[in-house]
């Protein structure tokens, strides 16, 4: 007899198993074979340089990295992240 597997957490509501990220970059998804990807956490820090248990989280796709334009994406990402923050978005 063939059991069905099902990802379950503690409360019994059934979960993914694999839940896509998406490009900060290129808004494309980053598929599971994409080893080229990366995940970066930003830490928050205030006026003195101290941790305050704040990070904001980018990916970047295996794409944007290998045609080398991994650090001005996310360069231009953060830029506009911030000019955001500063509006109120």
């Amino acid at each position: 007899k063939k059991q069905d597997c099902i990802m379950q957490n503690s409360e019994g509501q059934t979960v993914d198993l694999y839940i896509p990220r998406k490009c900060s970059a290129t808004n494309r998804l980053i598929q599971a074979k994409d080893h080229g990807s990366v995940q970066i956490n930003i830490a928050h820090v205030d006026a003195n340089g101290t941790y305050t248990g704040a990070y904001t989280t980018l990916a970047l796709c295996g794409f944007i990295r290998q045609n080398g334009a991994g650090d001005s994406a996310l360069t231009r990402i953060w830029d506009e992240k911030q000019r955001g923050e500063l509006r109120g978005q």
